[in-house]
């Protein structure tokens, strides 16, 4: 790290000191370089006017994701559901809830993406049912011992007449895993009460999820999202857990039995989920299944795992040749704002990742997280809340916007699959001062109001800075109330204009393209292996040179191809990153 005021340098050639991960032209499936847009469809855009986003207003906004370059869509639930988690209960695996529009509309929109190039990935749901499920409805009415209560996780209760819950598990949305119903049994629920967990060693739980994927595969989808991919399979005998599972960002705290989620060097950052309900070696063998079904159809369609697992080298398992093609690389989102934290975690995820001959998959935010242009700009650095109160101490904004743009472009610069979640391609910063009355999230209900939630991260998105409701609909209606500070960022306002937020991930879709750097190499660049604030790395002739420091860095005399931000006299400056011509 330079301490003195810095010059411009001599032009040089910018040479590697080690080589992490090898790139191949060979020809290879579109996942494993692309570049993923998730759609949270309630959030994204509204087609009938009733302030929830829906399946028509996703049609009518996709030539947005066709400006802005990206390879595919990730639609989060939009199936048959009473709403209790935001369609993560869902009722109906085989149609759309009336909330979002009808299969016909569905058809449309997949029919709109696949015209434009992109592909569709859709969210599946196989841990849990909502309780108003037609499997789940004739399990509560069949009673104790029925042959439909074998499909879900019912036990009787422990103690002398059964009062006490079958185990000490606790949700990860807060309280009791375990509700009691009328007849005395009680069934097992990892989150909401509404969400009964499915039993995974019945064989008809298994048919059936085989079926739902032929359902959606037939209809011309791409791929699958796979909701909690490591919490199907319970240990046998449903043992007690001496530890704590926490919903903030997946992270697993423990209380009197210690956990070892692995080393620092192996990528982990404390955020894969512990305990016996996950990470079973049983969940391996479905994925070998579904792997199977996918198999018969044209076109690589893949599987996608969000996998809260730690270390890397057990994640990897999930990504094994005849399993799921992808799976989220949490280490990385939950890696702090540090130039050493991040290469262990970039170096870890591509030795696991190779060993199995897999892509390496980055995320920065999601439906479930802060996004991350407010989480780097909290006042206490690696801090992952789960939801911002208004009484929290405020992120700054113009510091958590200024590091978000520089994490997306070192994401972006890396080869593999990357996946952006809605609206972080205009900047958009979390809602930190929702009101509590308006929140929705069952989170923050379960916990008592101690967790703010997830509601923060889900806000609808705003497309014109002077409509009503920033554009999210026709009437100006909206399901959360939008901050004020969204009207600077909305898109409209974005397009064309040089430095945008919006500008710069569309120019970094198209240089990565033009590069090929989704399949390129990644190389640490010699002159930085001895700066502490500084990732730099040379990927198929692409020097990418992050400064995470206070104090801006000589800026090497070779084409700036691309910049976070404006440089300094020669320099790169605090919090910036750059994509140079090596």
């Amino acid at each position: 790290m330079a301490t003195t005021e810095p010059t411009t340098p001599t032009p040089a050639p910018l040479a590697a000191d080690g080589t992490v991960h090898v790139g191949s032209d060979a020809a290879r499936e579109w996942w494993r370089d692309a570049v993923i847009y998730q759609v949270y469809p309630r959030s994204f855009a509204d087609g009938d006017g009733d302030g929830i986003g829906d399946i028509p207003g996703i049609t009518s906004r996709l030539d947005h994701l066709k400006t802005l370059g990206v390879d595919a869509v990730w639609l989060s639930p939009f199936y048959r559901s009473p709403q209790k988690d935001a369609g993560y209960d869902v009722a109906d695996y085989r149609d759309v809830d009336p909330l979002f529009g009808t299969l016909a509309d569905f058809d449309a929109m997949l029919a709109g993406a696949h015209d434009r190039g992109m592909r569709v990935i859709v969210d599946l749901v196989p841990n849990h049912t909502s309780d108003q499920h037609a499997w789940f409805q004739e399990a509560l009415a069949a009673g104790p011992g029925s042959a439909a209560r074998e499909r879900y996780m019912f036990r009787d209760g422990r103690g002398p007449d059964g009062t006490e819950p079958p185990n000490n598990w606790q949700s990860i949305f807060g309280g009791a895993a375990w509700t009691r119903v009328d007849d005395g049994q009680w069934y097992l629920h990892l989150f909401d009460a509404s969400q009964p967990d499915l039993d995974w060693n019945h064989p008809e739980v298994r048919a059936e999820f085989e079926d739902v994927l032929r359902f959606w595969l037939d209809k011309g989808v791409d791929g699958f999202r796979i909701d909690v991919a490591h919490g199907m399979v319970k240990a046998d005998g449903l043992p007690d857990w001496h530890g704590h599972v926490s919903m903030v960002e997946g992270s697993a705290t423990e209380d009197d039995q210690p956990v070892d989620p692995g080393a620092p060097e192996d990528g982990s950052t404390g955020a894969g989920n512990q305990g016996p309900m996950f990470d079973q070696d049983g969940v391996h063998e479905i994925y070998r299944s579904w792997h199977r079904v996918l198999a018969e159809y044209d076109g690589d369609r893949c599987l996608v795992a969000e996998a809260w697992v730690e270390p890397l080298s057990r994640l990897a398992r999930y990504v094994r040749p005849d399993e799921m093609h992808q799976a989220f690389n949490f280490s990385f989102l939950t890696t702090a704002w540090d130039a050493a934290a991040l290469r262990r975690v970039i170096a870890a995820s591509y030795r696991a990742n190779d060993e199995v001959g897999a892509p390496t998959t980055w995320v920065l935010s999601n439906h479930d997280v802060v996004r991350h242009a407010t989480r780097l700009g909290l006042p206490e650095v690696g801090v992952r809340p789960n939801g911002v109160f208004a009484t929290d101490p405020q992120p700054d904004e113009a510091l958590g916007l200024r590091r978000a743009r520089a994490a997306s472009l070192l994401m972006l610069g890396m080869p593999g699959s990357a996946y952006l979640y809605q609206g972080e391609e205009l900047g958009l910063p979390e809602h930190t001062t929702l009101p509590n009355e308006v929140r929705q999230d069952p989170g923050h209900f379960r916990t008592g109001g101690a967790e703010a939630g997830r509601d923060g991260c889900r806000v609808p998105l705003p497309w014109e800075a002077d409509a009503p409701g920033y554009g999210f609909g026709p009437t100006g209606k909206t399901w959360l109330p939008q901050p004020e500070s969204y009207e600077r960022y909305a898109a409209d306002v974005q397009y064309g204009v040089a430095g945008s937020t919006f500008e710069l991930y569309r120019a970094a879709l198209a240089t990565r393209s033009t590069e090929g750097l989704g399949h390129g190499g990644l190389t640490w660049l010699e002159a930085w292996s001895d700066a502490p604030d500084v990732v730099a790395f040379v990927n198929r002739g692409v020097a990418v040179v992050a400064n995470l420091g206070s104090t801006p860095v000589p800026l090497p005399g070779t084409e700036v191809l691309l910049a976070s931000g404006d440089l300094d006299d020669g320099a790169i400056p605090a919090d910036t990153t750059v994509w140079l011509r090596a």
